[in-house]
């Protein structure tokens, strides 16, 4: 079998990584992305040169927003807290018993 040299992800699947690995169990979250520019002058293969402008990703994350949106994920849908997960809800002591 050939090994595999990419994997893509879809930005919902970074921002759901991303709550997983920080542990948050709540809010609307999607991905955000840090960019810089600068300007170069640069020469083609046919020798001719061009103002060029360059734009480096220098951060990615997350970000909360208030309400949901089409790149953001339901942190609690995607990453229940412990209990959630588990499905248990607090019950009295009686309720335990059988």
């Amino acid at each position: 079998m050939a090994e595999t040299s990419q994997i893509a992800f879809t930005f919902k699947e970074i921002a759901e990584a991303l709550l997983k690995k920080q542990g948050i169990h709540e809010g609307h979250w999607a991905i955000l992305v840090k960019f810089g520019i600068e300007a170069k002058n640069v020469t083609t293969a046919l020798k001719e040169t061009y103002p060029t402008a360059l734009v480096p990703i220098l951060e990615l994350g997350i970000q909360r927003f208030g309400e949901p949106n089409p790149l953001s994920v339901d942190a609690s849908i995607v990453n229940p807290s412990s209990s959630k997960k588990r499905g248990r809800t607090k019950r009295s002591k009686t309720a335990r018993r059988r």
